[in-house]
């Protein structure tokens, strides 16, 4: 195979990566992309999108048993709602494959060349990649690394036969009868909801003392709450120690010593995700690690020069729409435009029953930070909209600073809420104060007037509470 100079190298075509190089393409650079998987990389393949699509069709069978048992409006019927699992699985994965081919559309739109293998770097301007037609040596003046990130797997629960990860919980031919979920993190939380509506027993086991760590207890308190009505059993601070006797019962262990059998036919092990540093040659190369991470400065450069690191394996949050952000960034930077990483705000989504928003800084990180602040916080159940959708749990929360009410923060859990995000996160990207979310006419009836309604009781002038 005919070795290959370019200009811009990406290593991985995930969010960060074919973002990266799509914005290349675009400003004329001579691009090369190398993954040896289909374009999207986790998210769009096993992660974000397919899981998406899974809660989706686990929420609308659920909506059909509702209806067929207890419709919450009275004087409507329904018949009793079958399910083919193997054909939910089917329609996620033709899914999946229309935008596998739409980003292999805009790579081919924007003259970039997708080079399937495996890559690794014999030095700071070279990589030869690996592919079932050979090898292949690719020169590059700029390289950018976008490896993405892998699940961390559990000493005590390798993966292996009824125990899996994320990955393989998105093709189970079936629903399974009863469930463990290891990990209480916002992965956990939305795949054992998702199975619980399908029909699953499921049981959650955080050794935390409490579930989703990264949102504080007022946002978790409804999801909780949720959790319970669908019937899943949580259980905090306890940890699962491996599989034993004859049956692989799930060995449960709590710190006062106790230990308890649970019976599951799977086990689902989602305690979190680590970034992708090795088998790719890092060896080769000077760079400064941050703990796991690949150290970067504000443009996401590394140590060496011509070498950048995005997404996952540059640090937190590793999240795809932090990666896509960092990708346009060093594209830009490449073809020469001056930039650099400086967001107000990065949105974080939990994609749980009901949904959590949290961007910025909560009142406890504001506090933390020294900071004297003014909070409003609207419930929903003081909203129209969301009575009329029967479903008016939850609230919106917004932090301001106490002397200049420049919103610092905000947050909000309730059903169908995660398209507010971006409302939220434009608030604090333009530097908005309380009187400019209180002042924009919000339309009625929506659920985005909490937002309104919660500026409204931070400037203690609130309106319909």
């Amino acid at each position: 195979m005919a070795d290959i100079t370019c200009q811009f190298l990406v290593i991985g075509a995930g969010p960060g990566g074919y973002v990266a190089a799509i914005r290349a393409g675009q400003l004329g650079l001579d691009t090369v992309i190398v993954d040896d998987r289909k374009p999207g990389g986790t998210c769009l393949n096993i992660g974000c999108i397919p899981s998406k699509a899974l809660i989706h069709a686990a929420d609308e069978y659920f909506r059909m048993r509702e209806a067929a048992e207890r419709c919450a409006i009275p004087g409507l019927t329904a018949a009793e709602p079958g399910l083919d699992w193997g054909a939910v699985v089917g329609w996620k994965d033709g899914i999946v494959n229309r935008l596998n081919n739409g980003v292999t559309g805009l790579l081919k739109k924007a003259r970039v060349k997708l080079v399937e293998g495996r890559a690794r770097f014999l030095d700071g301007k070279t990589v030869l990649v690996t592919s079932e037609t050979g090898t292949q040596r690719i020169s590059a003046t700029t390289i950018v690394i976008a490896t993405g990130s892998e699940p961390v797997e559990l000493p005590s629960l390798p993966f292996g036969g009824k125990v899996i990860s994320s990955e393989e919980g998105l093709s189970l031919p079936a629903p399974p009868r009863r469930l463990a979920v290891v990990g209480g993190g916002y992965i956990g939380i939305e795949l054992g909801t998702a199975f619980a509506k399908a029909g699953s027993a499921v049981t959650i086991v955080e050794a935390a003392h409490e579930i989703l760590p990264l949102y504080d207890a007022e946002l978790v308190k409804p999801v909780r709450a949720r959790l319970a009505a669908l019937g899943v059993e949580v259980l905090t601070g306890t940890k699962a120690a491996g599989l034993t006797g004859e049956a692989e019962d799930l060995l449960l262990t709590s710190p006062d010593g106790g230990e308890r059998r649970l019976a599951a036919d799977t086990v689902l092990v989602t305690i979190g995700r680590r970034p992708v540093t090795e088998g790719w040659g890092r060896e080769e190369l000077v760079l400064d690690m941050d703990g796991p991470f690949i150290r970067t400065d504000d443009t996401r450069r590394t140590a060496m020069r011509g070498v950048y690191a995005i997404g996952d394996v540059a640090g937190e949050p590793m999240l795809a729409h932090k990666a896509m952000a960092e990708g346009e960034m060093v594209a830009e930077i490449a073809a020469g435009h001056p930039r650099r990483f400086d967001p107000r705000a990065i949105p974080a989504i939990a994609f749980t029953d009901p949904e959590i928003i949290s961007v910025g800084l909560s009142p406890a990180e504001a506090k933390a930070a020294g900071i004297e602040t003014a909070t409003g916080r609207f419930p929903f159940q003081a909203n129209g909209r969301a009575m009329t959708l029967a479903r008016d749990d939850g609230f919106v929360r917004v932090v301001a600073r106490a002397d200049n009410h420049l919103v610092l923060g905000i947050q909000a859990v309730s059903s169908g809420l995660s398209e507010l995000s971006a409302a939220f996160t434009l608030a604090i990207e333009m530097g908005a104060c309380l009187d400019d979310v209180a002042g924009t006419i919000h339309a009625h009836p929506t659920m985005g007037e909490a937002l309104q309604e919660a500026a409204f009781l931070a400037t203690g002038k609130g309106l319909h509470l």
